[in-house]
């Protein structure tokens, strides 16, 4: 690649401050100091000499000439063999190369454009003509080396960017304290599941889990104690919920949820009672506690095959009430309403000229 200083400014895109490295590959010292004295006095352009085509391509990768400037015939090695391998070598693959010759002859020209040769010379041309070549070719190369950089530079500046976007994604349907989804990603995902199952009338059913007496414990052994606590309630629930067609979100406090779509009503129980058995089984010690001596959790769960006309929310409703009513009934269980799931309205109480009841409050 050739010599191209790039820095970069306030927003972090490239800028470029590029000289024109020219290298010149030739076996005549006289040649060379010619081509110098042309090029002399010129502050954009910088000439480097080498006289050994053996060592060019070496020479090449160091400096990172811009334009090649290669004699034709040289002892040792061919001018054209030589074109063909810094086309072979990645750092000069794309470098411009004016070839210099002793005559104009068609055939030797038509082969070193073949080999790709970028310019054809005889030597030693006007200085005018020269320089324009020079400069035109250099500039060539560093705008490809620029629009390159840059390209990488806008990828890399668009990959950060699709990083942070999912970054944010992600904290924006998380719970921060115990890592589940949160309360919005819980209605966007049973809302996407209650039309699913409308459309295949499968039974879709969901569980509300609240740590039982949790303000007790928050008074008695602190609130840090209480976050801990939390974190182990959660990843015991994502430990017993491993479909990856399930949702596990943290509801809200000490509240829990899970969605299991395609799940009658038998398997959701069945779940419950493991979530359950598997957090009293944690044997956190809860001396606050009116179910014994370890936390504990009630559980409400709710299945139905949704109707049209219907929202997911007639199923969080009967999900609540089955958790009031296990709260009612002592706490630690698991509870169920006993209702006809296809009927929009059965063990629900709507009050008058409501659409949807409210969701009642477990304490």
């Amino acid at each position: 690649m050739a010599s191209v200083n790039m820095q970069h400014d306030q927003s972090g895109l490239p800028t470029f401050d590029s000289r024109t490295m020219v290298l010149l590959v030739d076996d005549q010292a006289m040649v060379a100091e010619a081509v110098r004295r042309l090029l002399s006095g010129l502050d954009d352009i910088d000439l480097h000499y080498c006289s050994d085509g053996a060592e060019a391509i070496a020479l090449a990768n160091r400096i990172k000439p811009t334009v090649i400037l290669q004699d034709l015939v040289m002892p040792l090695i061919d001018g054209l063999d030589l074109v063909q391998r810094y086309r072979a070598n990645p750092a000069t693959a794309e470098t411009p190369i004016i070839v210099l010759s002793s005559e104009e002859d068609p055939s030797v020209k038509s082969s070193a454009f073949a080999l790709g040769a970028n310019d054809y010379l005889v030597k030693l041309p006007d200085k005018i003509e020269l320089i324009a070549r020079i400069r035109y070719h250099s500039k060539a190369c560093t705008a490809r080396i620029q629009r390159d950089e840059a390209f990488c530079a806008l990828r890399e500046s668009q990959r950060k960017l699709m990083e942070a976007n999912l970054e944010l994604q992600r904290l924006s349907i998380e719970d921060s304290l115990t890592g589940l989804k949160n309360r919005r990603y819980f209605d966007e995902f049973i809302d996407i599941e209650w039309k699913r199952s409308i459309r295949y009338q499968n039974p879709l059913s969901v569980l509300l889990i609240d740590v039982d007496d949790f303000k007790g414990y928050n008074d008695t052994q602190g609130h840090l104690a209480g976050d801990e606590v939390l974190r182990r309630v959660a990843n015991a629930l994502r430990q017993h919920s491993r479909r990856p067609t399930d949702c596990v979100a943290r509801f809200g406090g000490e509240e829990f949820g899970i969605v299991l779509p395609s799940t009658p009503l038998a398997g959701a129980r069945i779940l419950g009672e493991d979530c359950r058995r598997s957090i009293e089984e944690l044997h956190v010690l809860h001396e606050s506690s009116t179910t014994g001596n370890y936390l504990t959790v009630s559980i409400g769960v709710a299945t139905r095959i949704p109707q049209r006309g219907e929202s997911f929310l007639t199923l969080v409703n009967i999900a609540d009430k089955s958790l009031y009513d296990a709260k009612r009934a002592g706490k630690n269980r698991v509870s169920t309403v006993d209702v006809d799931f296809r009927s929009p309205d059965s063990g629900v109480e709507q009050p008058e000229g409501s659409e949807e009841p409210p969701v009642r409050k477990a304490s």
